[in-house]
């Protein structure tokens, strides 16, 4: 399918969530406008400040995935790393994800495989950190009675358990492949060519993830991983309280909120900008801690706005950044 075609019907997807979710939320788009307006400014610079640090820590990860002799100097890779977010963000169905493979390639001389790894291993150690971090937002609300314990109890020990287990197939590659095997036999697509493509794709990813892993790195990424989401916590928490949502909302619900959003946003069924998704995340989440309804969508909408214009702004510098840099960031050019 063609970049437009698919550029289109994301727009008209994200458009259709969004304007269910304004008839559901019960929100104007005057009362919306008001609530956007009223963004002290301090507020905004403080989230853009907390978002600086949060890209410059992923881009660090993203290096530090890379054996030493490969990784580009630290200002090409938050280049990139700007750059590679903008398109993650913008295009559908995660398909701006390889770019950060292809700008490593020509702008740092990196091969493809080493690339994919950090790609890889960072999106795994994403999925396992926010995986925890909701898991621990959960059971500690389930302890303070916020949330019901009929069901909050056993889906934060389920969500501990996976994030676990995400960890542990970050550092061991193999045993994703022998999983897949045993899947691929019990549905028996032995020789079938979805079979012999789940295969191909399971060691390609083993492979990835046996680079990334290797010297220790993979234990300096968890560390950086729960750095960059404290901080996406903490960007969330300065934005939900400068668009009203105040009350009894701390650190930890706020975690446990915004945490719906981003499963949206790192699962592939994003529109254009997540825009839908991320709201629908936002509202159900806030929604379980006893925010108002159509509080939690204004809320969620001017976050989203304002998350959106720092992607672009940070995209367009590393865009820019990368023009400027050119063969100057391949790491043999140093």
């Amino acid at each position: 399918m063609r970049t437009s075609l698919r550029l289109l019907l994301s727009l008209l997807v994200a458009s259709l969530l969004l304007a269910a979710l304004f008839r559901w939320g019960g929100v104007s788009l005057e009362e919306l406008l008001e609530i956007w307006a009223s963004l002290p400014l301090s507020v905004f610079l403080q989230a853009l400040f907390v978002h600086l640090g949060v890209y410059t820590v992923r881009a660090t990860r993203y290096r530090v995935l890379l054996p030493p002799e490969q990784r580009p100097p630290l200002p090409a890779m938050l280049a990139i790393a700007w750059a590679h977010n903008l398109a993650v963000y913008v295009l559908p169905a995660k398909t701006g994800e390889g770019t950060l493979v292809l700008y490593l390639r020509k702008l740092c001389a990196v091969p493809a495989k080493v690339g994919l790894a950090s790609l890889v291993v960072s999106r795994l150690l994403d999925l396992a950190t926010l995986a925890g971090f909701l898991a621990l937002a959960t059971l500690v609300l389930a302890a303070a009675g916020t949330l019901p314990g009929a069901w909050a109890w056993p889906f934060g020990a389920l969500l501990l358990v996976g994030s676990v287990a995400l960890y542990v197939v970050s550092a061991r590659g193999g045993w994703l492949v022998c999983w897949l095997t045993a899947i691929v036999g019990f549905l028996r697509l032995d020789g079938t060519r979805l079979g012999r493509k789940l295969d191909s794709v399971a060691n390609e990813v083993a492979d990835a993830l046996h680079v990334a892993a290797g010297e220790g790195r993979l234990g300096a990424a968890a560390l950086l991983s729960a750095l960059v989401w404290t901080g996406i916590f903490g960007f969330y928490f300065v934005l939900s309280h400068g668009f009203g949502m105040n009350g009894d909302l701390g650190p930890v619900e706020v975690a446990f909120g915004s945490s719906w959003a981003m499963l949206a946003n790192l699962l592939p069924i994003n529109g254009f900008a997540a825009a839908g998704t991320q709201e629908l995340g936002w509202v159900v989440g806030f929604e379980q801690v006893g925010v108002d309804r159509a509080l939690a969508l204004s809320s969620g909408l001017g976050v989203h706005l304002v998350q959106l214009a720092n992607v672009v702004l940070f995209g367009v510098l590393g865009h820019a950044a990368m023009a400027l840099v050119g063969s100057r960031a391949a790491p043999n050019s140093r």
